[in-house]
């Protein structure tokens, strides 16, 4: 009796397991998967590209799955990452999204680590390299070990805050309240047209702010400017004078003239016409006294991403290219106001 007990127990397991398979069979569905709590078949998934499941549509892509650490900051609100990470799903639609606080200890780590500049940050693993994407632009990524860093202002996405802000040294142009809260930092080039266009802004930005905000002049003259060397020294040499934004007044309203010109004669002309000190000032400018200033300003805007002009800082924020007076000004007063 209990032989026969035992010979119809076997009987119902191997039936139980015989209808169990055909069951599953009959859902697609592995009986490991099960087992697992997995989903479709690895035999069926190879039938199609598109499943439906639990009112989701499901897509299969030949690209691997990546992960992207993105670090931004909640208080600044140029930081948000939103819009560019919708193009990245576009391009890269296997990413999956990991944000971290600038202000965490994780995200000062990865700060540190992959010497982050600006916000907000795209940084990838490996997975990245397998990407057709990639494979055409990967002169937007620095790799950092296994893990690339985007390049964003190669993408042509301006930073929405600096991790690092220009430094005010003695030997910069300034106006205004040296201990302020608000530091305005402009990067220009005497010979630039979008940069005398700015300069009237800042001018007149000036008058209405200076008693309360630092106005400081870096020099960036551009190689294809041909005399702006020339005469971002010979501002230097009038700054000498303490007659800076006065000869920077005289080089812009007169772009045009001196920048058809070769030499220096045009700049020692508006010298004397300032009432400058001319034996000093020529003797200044005659012996580039001031390069080692402008190439400082160079390499520093190098750091900073920089690359045309003009590019104003205020505080944190950069703003690339002619920025207008109500936008300067209305930027200068949220920076006051944080």
């Amino acid at each position: 009796m209990e032989h026969n007990n035992e010979a119809k127990i076997k009987n119902l397991i191997s039936i139980v397991i015989l209808l169990a398979g055909l069951f599953v069979g009959s859902l697609f569905v592995d009986v490991a998967q099960v087992v697992r709590g997995g989903g479709f078949s690895a035999k069926n998934l190879n039938k199609s590209d598109i499943f439906e499941a639990n009112g989701k549509t499901w897509v299969a892509y030949s690209e691997p799955a990546m992960n992207v650490k993105v670090l931004s900051d909640d208080a600044c609100v140029a930081c948000d990452p939103s819009e560019v990470l919708v193009w990245f799903h576009r391009v890269l639609p296997t990413i999956a999204v990991e944000e971290v606080d600038a202000n965490s200890q994780d995200g000062k780590y990865l700060i540190e680590k992959f010497s982050i500049k600006t916000l907000p940050a795209f940084i990838f693993d490996k997975g990245l390299e397998e990407t057709e994407f990639f494979a055409q632009a990967n002169v937007l990524f620095d790799q950092k070990e296994e893990d690339y860093v985007l390049k964003t202002q190669e993408l042509g996405l301006e930073p929405g805050k600096y991790l690092q802000t220009p430094t005010v040294n003695e030997n910069d142009a300034t106006f205004g309240k040296t201990d302020s809260a608000v530091k305005v930092v402009i990067f220009s080039d005497f010979q630039c047209p979008y940069c005398k266009l700015m300069w009237s802004t800042v001018r007149e930005t000036m008058k209405a702010y200076g008693e309360k905000t630092l106005f400081v002049y870096k020099h960036l003259p551009l190689s294809s400017h041909p005399q702006a060397n020339s005469a971002a020294l010979a501002a230097s040499c009038a700054q000498e004078q303490n007659k800076f934004w006065e000869f920077g007044d005289k080089l812009y309203a007169t772009q045009a003239e001196w920048g058809k010109t070769t030499g220096t004669q045009k700049f020692k002309d508006y010298a004397r016409a300032l009432k400058l000190d001319t034996n000093k000032f020529n003797k200044c400018l005659d012996s580039k006294q001031y390069q080692s200033v402008i190439d400082a300003n160079k390499v520093e805007a190098d750091s900073l991403g920089l690359s045309g002009t003009p590019a104003t800082f205020i505080n944190d924020q950069l703003k690339n290219g002619v920025v207008s007076k109500d936008d300067l000004q209305g930027t200068i007063d949220e920076k006051f106001g944080q």
